[in-house]
């Protein structure tokens, strides 16, 4: 279990109080817990769900995104700050579904040690993977995030967040 820097568990300081919520996400719900909205919202669904823990997301890579025009006319490249904001996102949506974090906005603090190990192209399908690491003060807190395609690693690495109201 992922354990606060002091050591004391996550889901025992970061509870869901209601019911236990779905472990399946559709756009409608992502649209009611981040502030994203077209061209930024980044990510299609939510496939695995443990709030305050880890959630896995989708990303549906189409030749209609706005970005493939400039990235690069001809062969065109998922640009890798976009694989990373998307993990972001499925970090919010993990943390924005806690009882104290539902009226929070979760911003980038830090990013570390990520690595980009192959393209992503139209046609692709991200696969979105976060772990909670830690969080302190319930201010800032560090996630590991993983993006792949058909198994293969994309891109990994570490984002730190702040939560702010």
């Amino acid at each position: 279990m992922p354990t606060l820097t002091n050591s004391t568990p996550i889901s025992a300081e970061l509870q869901v109080t209601e019911a236990p919520l779905p472990s399946m996400l559709t756009i409608e719900d992502i649209q009611k817990l981040l502030p994203h909205r077209y061209p930024f919202l980044l990510i299609d669904r939510i496939v695995e769900n443990v709030p305050g823990e880890r959630a896995v997301g989708i990303k549906n890579v189409t030749f209609n995104e706005p970005f493939f025009q400039g990235h690069f006319p001809g062969r065109p490249i998922m640009p890798g700050v976009l694989i990373v904001e998307a993990l972001a996102q499925v970090g919010g949506v993990m943390l924005l579904q806690l009882d104290d974090m539902r009226d929070k906005l979760t911003l980038f603090a830090g990013i570390d040690k990520v690595r980009f190990r192959r393209p992503v192209v139209p046609g692709d399908q991200l696969i979105l993977r976060v772990e909670l690491l830690c969080i302190k003060q319930r201010r800032f807190g560090k996630m590991h995030g993983r993006a792949e395609v058909d198994g293969q690693l994309v891109s990994e690495g570490e984002l730190m967040f702040s939560l702010v109201d």
